[in-house]
C-alpha cells in the first residue's frame, strides 16, 4: 500500500496546482528571515494578483537548488525566486560549476529589503568598541576566530578585508546557524561574531550581547547608537549587508515582468509589511528590478578581487 500511495502523494501537488497559482520559491528552510518575508509578501500578493500565492521552501545546495528550480520553470510569471545575495552575486566567483548563470537565466524583478550585519560580542569580554577589540586580539592567535554562518558570503569576504586592514590574521569559524553562535557569544567562548542583526535583537536589548559595529554606509535606523564598522575604522563592510530580492525565469514576457514588479514593490512599501519586518530589523526598500541588477553587478565587481586573492572555492 505504501509503495502505491507514495508516488500518488508526491504527484498530488503538481496535479492539484491550478493555472492561477503563483509559487514563491525560497532556498532555505521555513522560519528564517527570508522565509518570513516571503510569507508576509504572499499575503499582500494574493490580493493584488487576484489568485493563490504559495511559498515553497526548497532548501539545499546553499540555495542553489531553489535557483535551478526557478531557472527551469515555465517563464509565465507563476514561479518566482526570492533570494539573498550569495547565490547571484558571490557564487559565480567561487563555484566552477553552478548549474546556472544568474545573469542569463534570471530576470531581476525587485529589490525588496536590506538586512544589516553586525559585529557582536558577549558582555563578559573586556572590549566595548571594535577598536578595543582589535587592540585586544592582537597577539592572541587562540582568540582570532570570528564566528559566521556562511563561508563564501559577503560576510566572509568582509572579514578577510577586515583582517587585511587591521593586520590581524582573523580566522572565519563557520557555524551551522545563528543560534549556536549566540550561545558561544553569551557564554564567552567566542570573542566576536559577524552575522545578520535580526536574530540578535532581543539579546542586545536585554543586555546579554554588545554590538560593536554594523555594516552599511550609514547607521541603522533601528540602532542609531551603534556606529558603522567604517566609522569605527574598519572599512570593507559597506557592501557586506545582506539583502533580499525577487527574480523571474529568463524569457518571461515584459508585460508580465512589469505587472509583477509593481505588485512586489507595492507590497514591500506597504506600511503593514514594513511594520511586521521591523521586528527582524529588516529595512524594506521596494526598488525596481533595474536597481537590483545594478546592485548585483556592483557587489560582484567589489568582491571579485577579494575572492580571487583568498583562493576560496565553494565547490
Amino acid at each position: 500500500m505504501a509503495a502505491v500511495a507514495l508516488p500518488a502523494m508526491l504527484a498530488a501537488p503538481a496535479q492539484a496546482q491550478a493555472p492561477d497559482v503563483t509559487r514563491i520559491v525560497v532556498g532555505f528552510a521555513p522560519g528564517g528571515a527570508l522565509d518570513v518575508l516571503a510569507r508576509v509578501l504572499a499575503e499582500k500578493l494574493r490580493v493584488s494578483l487576484g489568485g493563490t500565492v504559495l511559498v515553497e521552501n526548497k532548501a539545499g545546495g546553499s540555495a542553489r537548488l531553489a535557483l535551478v528550480a526557478v531557472k527551469n520553470a515555465a517563464p509565465d510569471g507563476k514561479t518566482i525566486l526570492m533570494s539573498s545575495p550569495s547565490p547571484v552575486s558571490i557564487f559565480p566567483l567561487t563555484y566552477s560549476k553552478l548549474g546556472y548563470d544568474p545573469d542569463k537565466d534570471l530576470i531581476p524583478l525587485a529589490h525588496l529589503a536590506e538586512v544589516r550585519v553586525v559585529a557582536s560580542t558577549g558582555m563578559k569580554q573586556p572590549y566595548k568598541t571594535i577598536g578595543e577589540y582589535v587592540n585586544w586580539v592582537k597577539g592572541k592567535p587562540a582568540d582570532q576566530g570570528v564566528g559566521l554562518v556562511t563561508m563564501g558570503s559577503p560576510i566572509h569576504f568582509g572579514l578577510l578585508s577586515m583582517g587585511k586592514t587591521t593586520g590581524i590574521p582573523l580566522t572565519p569559524v563557520p557555524y551551522k546557524g545563528s543560534a549556536p553562535i549566540l550561545t558561544d557569544l553569551v557564554g564567552g567562548a567566542l570573542p566576536l561574531s559577524i552575522d545578520t542583526i535580526g536574530g540578535q535583537m532581543e539579546l542586545y536589548r536585554s543586555g546579554k550581547i554588545r554590538f560593536l559595529g554594523v555594516s552599511g554606509a550609514q547607521r541603522s535606523a533601528f540602532f542609531p547608537e551603534v556606529p558603522t564598522l567604517k566609522e569605527a575604522g574598519i572599512p570593507g563592510f559597506e557592501v557586506a549587508s545582506s539583502w533580499f530580492g525577487a527574480f523571474l525565469p529568463a524569457g518571461t514576457p515584459p508585460a508580465t515582468v512589469a505587472r509583477l514588479e509593481k505588485a512586489f514593490i507595492d507590497a514591500a512599501k506597504s506600511p503593514d509589511v514594513r511594520a511586521k519586518m521591523e521586528t527582524l530589523a529588516m529595512e524594506m526598500t521596494g526598488q525596481p528590478g533595474a536597481m537590483l541588477r545594478k546592485t548585483i553587478q556592483k557587489e560582484r565587481a567589489h568582491w571579485k578581487p577579494i575572492a580571487e586573492a583568498s583562493g576560496f572555492k565553494g565547490d
